[in-house]
């Protein structure tokens, strides 16, 4: 596969490009983008094949978690419910 670079400047955000990066991902493919620090690799958290590849392009074992960004407390819910509370 051929790496893409897609330029996007923050103070004018380009919807078309970020549609083809979240299209990327639909697919299973890996992500790079810039932090406030550092250079993320991202992927589709709930697809296999797309986590195992960050893991092999980053050289980490398995047993070494990554980090999952969600959008809101309602997606943390839907991936990790809380048990119910005693009454």
């Amino acid at each position: 596969m051929k790496t893409k670079i897609l330029k996007i400047n923050p103070k004018r955000i380009d919807l078309a490009k970020i549609k083809i990066a979240a299209e990327e991902i639909k697919k299973g493919n890996l992500v790079a983008f810039p932090t406030e620090t550092v250079y993320g690799l991202g992927a589709d958290a709930l697809n296999e094949k797309a986590v195992a590849k960050i893991f092999q392009a980053k050289g980490r074992p398995f047993n070494d978690p990554l980090i999952v960004h969600i959008a809101d407390v309602k997606e943390l819910n839907r991936l990790s419910p809380l048990p119910p509370v005693p009454g």
